[in-house]
């Protein structure tokens, strides 16, 4: 391997963190604005002439648009938000029968869908008719589709609403 032309060999063997610095003409100074007319940049200091946005403190406010009537007051609101909504976890029949069949169990109920990985422990859950059943469980849940009720009850399991 050839060393870089800058870099003599005693060099690479000497390279700390200390001695760290970016490649030649990577950086460049910082602009240092309001300095004095010497620097190119006193006076106005950039900021032009006179006018709001020359003044010091200026902040514009977020969505300002110079006066036009801004986007979020244009857009209509849309849609309705009931506060009492129940937010449910839904969880198909086939799922249901996957965790029993893997944990080898008759009862399923919101711990053993905990322990699974399947829902948390805030949740509401709510069986769905999704899926085949061909197991015998009880179910102990929220709330039960009609669905999946007639299923596990078709065979010989029982539903039970917590």
């Amino acid at each position: 391997m050839v060393p870089p032309k800058h870099l003599e060999i005693k060099d690479i063997n000497k390279m700390n963190l200390n001695n760290l610095k970016p490649a030649k003409g990577s950086t460049k100074k910082e602009k240092r604005i309001a300095r004095g007319q010497g620097s190119g940049r006193g006076g106005t200091s950039t900021r032009g002439h006179k006018g709001q946005k020359s003044r010091s403190g200026y902040s514009r406010k977020v969505g300002f648009e110079g006066g036009q009537m801004p986007l979020q007051r244009v857009v209509p609101k849309m849609g309705f938000r009931n506060i009492n909504r129940v937010e449910f976890k839904a969880i198909n029949l086939d799922v249901l029968e996957a965790v029993a069949t893997k944990n080898n169990l008759t009862v399923v109920d919101k711990d053993s869908l905990v322990q699974a990985g399947i829902a948390s422990k805030n949740d509401k859950i709510k069986i769905l008719g999704g899926g085949i059943l061909t197991k015998k469980l009880d179910v102990k849940a929220e709330a039960f589709s009609k669905s999946a009720k007639e299923a596990i009850e078709k065979l010989e399991g029982t539903t039970e609403i917590l």
